[in-house]
């Protein structure tokens, strides 16, 4: 048994107090407790606890901790279950404490994986240009299960998600102009599945999106990627320059019949 013989507050945390204790060898520091666990258990000078009593005062303070961390990192955004859990484990907060603090979270109605998960689907098609597949993985790596993901992401209908990759098309199509139409194709379909967006999406955009060239863009992009192409093999003549030439632009995605009439300007210039 001990007697508790004097209670201080805390001079750089004044929601926390020091316990002191006699536990027959005269007054000693014991522990620290939240203001709340103070209070709950009635903690004042002259009461007398015995070991048990200490060891739950002290579970209840460190859940009681652990809660706080947890508050403190939902109030910058809505989290998941698994992302307050793995921030819980950096702090070190043992797992049966953790567990404690999210059972106590969910019953307050601070953390709901199904309404984080619309709310995230929500955020992310109005900020950002990701695509589905995209935001479906990102929701799977946050613990969120598959029948949930399933209906959430009906909040990202298809004509959004059209309409998103036309945009993305359009801002990739200004910065294509010395691309071939086949490379601009090209480049466009791989980030929109880097983007996360599934094929048959990709191709509506496509169709949708003026990716095609003017035989006069055309003409620009290739007498761009041509004069790299010279440069390169001028130290060639003849057939052999020509082929290189060939090779060269063909590789770039531009078809026989630009190429052709391009190196046949060429010569006249």
């Amino acid at each position: 048994m001990a007697i508790i013989t004097k209670i201080t507050t805390q001079q750089k945390n004044k929601d926390r107090f020091n316990i002191f204790l006699d536990k027959g060898k005269g007054e000693e520091y014991a522990f620290s407790v939240d203001s709340d666990v103070l209070i709950r258990f009635q903690l004042k000078k002259g009461m007398t606890i015995d070991e048990f009593s200490i060891l739950e005062i002290q579970l209840q303070d460190d859940i009681r901790k652990a809660y706080n961390l947890a508050i403190n990192y939902l109030a910058r955004r809505m989290r998941s279950e698994k992302e307050i859990r793995e921030y819980l484990a950096k702090k070190e907060v043992e797992e049966p404490i953790a567990n404690e603090v999210l059972h106590k979270l969910a019953a307050q109605k601070y953390t709901n994986d199904e309404e984080f998960a619309f709310s995230f689907v929500r955020t992310q098609k109005n900020t950002t240009d990701k695509g589905p597949d995209l935001i479906r993985i990102e929701l799977k790596e946050k613990g969120i299960n598959e029948a949930i993901i399933k209906a959430a992401i009906k909040e990202y209908p298809l004509e959004e998600q059209v309409e998103k990759a036309i945009k993305v098309l359009e801002k990739l199509n200004k910065k294509s102009v010395k691309e071939s139409q086949r490379i601009a194709k090209q480049k466009a379909e791989q980030l929109l599945l880097r983007k996360g967006y599934p094929f048959d999406i990709i191709h509506l955009a496509l169709n949708e999106a003026d990716m095609e060239k003017e035989e006069d863009e055309e003409m620009e992009a290739i007498k761009y990627q041509g004069e790299k192409a010279q440069r390169k093999y001028n130290k060639y003549s003849g057939f052999e320059y020509i082929q290189k030439m060939k090779e060269s632009l063909y590789r770039k995605g531009f078809s026989m019949d630009v190429i052709e009439k391009y190196l046949e300007e060429s010569k006249k210039s």
